[in-house]
């Protein structure tokens, strides 16, 4: 059964690398004494070593010890061992490419629909929809697949903005981006705004949080979903 939590994102403005979601991972992760972490988003560049040791500096205020899994060699393996894994955030293009290198996309999913608790945050959470098409991220490197680990059967936009009425921007907006990718595809997507995140418990998918997410679907109107909406309807 799936046990997953798909995060906007690691940290909120003035706040500390996922303390504000550290009550829950607590209890996300209750029993788990070690966590894998996929580091290969690498956000600004940061080499996997420094970025692992961000991951394990959070992670100890909560005594759960982090290894990345760039020091595997045998990655496969080491998915499917792990206690419970989280896949941070960066380059979704990079993301996905990395997991198809090593060929651990589909192990990884797999090993998730089973049960092994993850947790995802931005480009760790763009990855649990069904592609990874409705991401922000610059294509900085091409992937083999657009296809992702089909946690959720939509796409996710995380760090979700909405347009400001005060501005004199003249770029497109995400819902005129999201648009663009409905003229071509059926898949639903949903906005993800900061502090906000999905529980997935098998089928089940409760949005968590204080702020309401925005739903796309082709040929209709968007709408907010209030926290503690349940999207399983679009199983």
């Amino acid at each position: 059964m799936k046990n997953s939590i798909v995060a906007s994102t690691s940290t909120l403005h003035g706040g500390a690398y996922l303390e504000y979601l550290l009550p829950t991972l607590q209890n996300h992760f209750k029993g788990c004494k070690r966590i894998l972490f996929v580091p290969f988003a690498r956000p600004g560049g940061i080499t996997h070593e420094d970025y692992t040791a961000t991951v394990q500096s959070a992670f100890k205020t909560i005594d759960i010890q982090v290894n990345g899994l760039h020091e595997f060699e045998d990655k496969q393996k080491a998915i499917e061992e792990a206690e419970a894994i989280f896949t941070g955030g960066g380059n979704t293009f990079l993301l996905v490419s990395q997991l198809y290198k090593y060929t651990i996309m589909d192990v990884l999913s797999e090993t998730l629909k089973k049960g092994t608790p993850y947790l995802g945050t931005s480009a760790g959470s763009n990855i649990c929809g069904l592609s990874m098409q409705t991401t922000n991220d610059m294509p900085i490197i091409y992937p083999p697949s657009f296809k992702t680990l089909g946690l959720v059967p939509f796409n996710l936009n995380p760090h979700y903005m909405d347009p400001d009425a005060q501005s004199k921007h003249m770029g497109e907006t995400r819902e005129t981006r999201i648009k663009e990718f409905h003229a071509f595809n059926t898949v639903p997507v949903l906005g993800l705004r900061e502090g906000s995140w999905l529980e997935v418990k098998g089928e089940k998918v409760i949005l968590k949080g204080k702020l309401s997410a925005r739903l796309f679907e082709q040929n209709k109107e968007p709408q907010e979903l209030d926290p503690e909406s349940d999207l399983s309807f679009l199983n």
